[in-house]
């Protein structure tokens, strides 16, 4: 039996053999080593340049749209939450404009002006809403980003939101949001 390691080459006290990997994938042995992670081979610097720039030309985080929102000022685009009217009354971004998918075809260009970028948000990461959102705006000819996370890190990351009831914040989740720090220095 063998196993791949990082450490030196020795003897496992189950008496296996444990195989030393250097850092460019190759074993001690001459193998090469695979691993999930490195199965498929990463894109060249130049591929990975254009997939991960363009990904920015179509999302925000939730605390660059905060930050952009907080600034005095016009932040140069509007926010819309694209759920349902139970689930904006439970809580929203304050400010967004309520404008469920389904009803976006039909409401869309009578509350939104095309010059302003569009940024949708829905439930969270779990949720597609918000990219079912961003599309049907595109597809009517609006510029739009979808907010990552959505309103669930909305309110983790300790933003103000506002319910039926009025306004509220939670304290910031550590696991999403630094804490005694206004960013995460990304």
């Amino acid at each position: 039996m063998t196993a791949t390691s990082t450490t030196t080459g020795g003897a496992r006290t189950d008496g296996a053999r444990i195989e030393s990997t250097r850092i460019d994938g190759t074993r001690t042995d001459g193998t090469i080593a695979v691993n999930p992670v490195l199965r498929v081979a990463p894109a060249s610097p130049a591929v990975a340049a254009a997939y991960f720039g363009a990904s920015l030309a179509f999302h925000a985080d939730v605390s660059d749209v905060a930050a952009a929102l907080a600034a005095d000022g016009d932040p140069g685009f509007v926010v819309l939450d694209s759920r349902s009217t139970e689930s904006w009354d439970q809580g929203h971004v304050p400010g967004a404009i309520h404008l469920p998918t389904a009803l976006i075809p039909e409401q869309a260009e009578q509350l939104l002006d095309k010059a302003v970028p569009v940024v949708t948000y829905c439930w969270g990461p779990g949720c597609n809403g918000a990219t079912r959102a961003a599309l049907a705006l595109a597809e009517l000819g609006f510029q739009v980003k979808e907010m990552l996370g959505g309103f669930e890190y909305w309110a983790r990351e300790g933003f103000e939101f506002e319910t039926w009831e009025g306004h509220e914040r939670r304290a910031a989740d550590p696991l999403t949001a630094p804490v005694g720090a206004d960013d995460c220095g990304c």
